[in-house]
């Protein structure tokens, strides 16, 4: 049995929906008040569920019996769940999650975070460090991810691509390894079931990297419309940076100054150790075509 913590998130979903394709026994953790298409969701693929929330220790000890792994995908980031904050699921969530699974004798733990290399401190990057740290003692292991091209090429981060705009952070010309968390997921189930990932940190991106200029074009010539760019100068970014007092509010500064300063990754090594397709961004930006279509023609 393997327990995906996250489980109705968009990386979590997606590892319940792989692991069940591949046979394997997956319980599901879920809120009471997770959406219910998202508990349907889940259901359809397969899986248990299992009701708790990382912030209630008993809980996550109840849902780690009997598991052989664990695989944590959670985060507050994307969640707007009264409670929860880097402090109460990245930190202190997730630090009770690895105790439940370490008393529960958990074989495997695998556990999604991302590539950082230290040099800008942040909330959000202390605190996976910690979980990290944490369960080195454990048979883990680490998916560093890079930049998620669903999230940080969307609408929801100014990539507003039904209406042909784009907000880059910094000059946009350095690049990054923009990853899908299709392909996370996919590490993540291929990091239970074999071996050679053990007791190892995988940095994983995409299969190319391309500046956000790059990516503007890229979306241009395969929605045929010419994008307005609004860039946010690395001035800008770095005022909100050390302006900024909520732990979410600076993170989310941090991570956009890293952007400006490109992230990209070589992951040939990753794939001989891991055979596994790489999505590219054309292919993300024909996936949504049709949403910027509908857009110019309402």
């Amino acid at each position: 049995m393997i327990l995906v913590v996250g489980a109705s998130g968009l990386v979590g979903t997606e590892v319940c929906r792989r692991l069940a394709n591949r046979g394997q026994a997956v319980r599901a953790l879920v809120r009471r008040s997770t959406a219910r298409e998202k508990v349907d969701a889940l259901r359809a693929c397969g899986a248990d569920l299992a009701m708790g929330d990382l912030k209630d220790p008993d809980s996550l000890a109840a849902a780690c019996r009997g598991a052989d792994a664990v695989v944590s995908t959670a985060s507050c980031t994307l969640s707007r769940q009264p409670g929860d904050t880097i402090e109460t699921v990245d930190l202190e969530g997730q630090l009770d999650l690895v105790d439940a699974a370490r008393a529960e004798r958990v074989k495997r733990f695998v556990f999604v975070s991302f590539a950082d290399d230290g040099a800008l401190p942040f909330p959000l990057a202390a605190a996976k460090r910690a979980v990290e740290q944490a369960i080195s003692d454990l048979n883990y292991t680490t998916i560093q991810a890079n930049y998620f091209m669903e999230v940080w090429l969307s609408p929801a981060l100014g990539f507003d691509y039904p209406n042909a705009k784009a907000r880059i952070y910094g000059d946009g010309t350095r690049p990054i390894s923009w990853v899908s968390y299709r392909d996370v997921a996919e590490l993540c189930a291929l990091s239970v079931l074999n071996p050679a990932a053990a007791r190892s940190t995988i940095r994983l991106g995409g299969p190319e990297a391309l500046s956000p200029l790059e990516v503007v074009k890229i979306f241009e010539n395969d929605l045929g419309r010419a994008f307005k760019i609004e860039t946010v100068p690395e001035e800008r970014l770095r005022a909100d940076y050390e302006a900024a007092a909520d732990p979410l509010e600076k993170s989310f500064a941090a991570l956009r100054l890293k952007y400006a300063h490109g992230v990209p990754m070589e992951m040939r090594r990753v794939l001989a150790k891991f055979p596994m397709r790489l999505t590219c961004v054309r292919e993300y930006a024909l996936s949504v075509a049709g949403v910027a279509a509908a857009a110019t023609s309402a």
